[in-house]
């Protein structure tokens, strides 16, 4: 596995070129996809103009999330899927064989069997598309028990929910992006995931949680650096992935308020820091 920045994941949005950057001054391997807009800069120079860019800053091409609006309407999803090729065909090119996206772990209008269909039949025209162009399907499955309160049907919220909407799907090219925070939160444990294959993990984020609240009051969109409280049992989680030879991406995302306060450059050289320290602490070669 090696260590990737999504600049999006910290709150950051810079040209191509600054995010290559910031991610080699700080001692990154890889830097994620934004495909929207490599896409647009292939059509106006070249993909192999893309490649050389990641060759001179010394980077490998990380994962990117899926560009298809597959929870809305009809025409907004079919004109996603009809983008798609595009997107993934350019994935290849440069070397990146890995897409995700989230599952909402909640309905309020389809029971858990209802939801599993709809997101199987929407999801599985997308899954074949990327398996075409050498591409794997990593689903993140949304731990915390806050965001399903208040809600009429709850749906996917563990590494046995995200793994059955896979074989629902059916297409033998997803699997789980795991995200170390739903993990905690779903009540998880490193047995969970000795238990998986690298195949069946496409994507891994990382981050902590705060200390003063219990696991079941734990809210998405506040979180820590990974490492940062000591909540989250990292090393287990990460000694677990190595033990199953996970070779992808490790990527930081900690929604955090304070952390997005720093600077690009303090808040980059801050992450890539969480990540050093988690490898070390779960004595890993960095």
């Amino acid at each position: 596995m090696f260590t990737s920045l999504d600049p999006g994941a910290i709150g950051i949005s810079v040209p191509f070129e600054e995010a290559l950057q910031l991610a080699r001054d700080t001692g990154f391997e890889g830097l994620d996809l934004p495909l929207k807009d490599l896409l647009n800069r292939a059509q106006q120079t070249s993909v192999q103009e893309i490649k050389e860019l990641f060759q001179q800053a010394q980077l490998r091409p990380g994962a990117w999330g899926l560009p298809v609006d597959f929870r809305g309407d009809e025409e907004s999803y079919q004109r996603g899927l009809a983008q798609l090729p595009a997107y993934a065909e350019l994935a290849r090119a440069l070397g990146s064989s890995r897409c995700s996206t989230w599952i909402l772990p909640f309905s309020d209008t389809r029971d858990y069997q209802a939801n599993m269909e709809f997101h199987a039949s929407r999801l599985r025209p997308i899954a074949q598309i990327l398996a075409d162009h050498g591409q794997r399907f990593g689903l993140e499955f949304v731990g915390p028990k806050t965001m399903r309160n208040g809600h009429r049907y709850e749906f996917i919220s563990t590494i046995t929910g995200g793994l059955e909407l896979g074989q629902q799907i059916g297409t033998g090219n997803t699997g789980l992006l795991l995200d170390s925070y739903h993990w905690f939160t779903s009540h998880g444990n490193v047995a969970e995931i000795q238990q998986l294959i690298n195949q069946q993990i496409v994507y891994v984020h990382v981050n902590d949680a705060p200390a003063e609240r219990a696991v079941d009051e734990q809210i998405d969109n506040e979180r820590l650096l990974p490492g940062a409280s000591g909540v989250i049992d990292i090393a287990g989680f990460m000694q677990a992935l190595q033990s199953i030879g996970y070779d992808g991406p490790v990527v930081v995302e900690p929604f955090n308020a304070e952390h997005r306060a720093l600077p690009y450059a303090e808040r980059v050289k801050a992450t890539r820091a969480s990540l050093a320290k988690i490898w070390q602490q779960a004595g890993l070669n960095a």
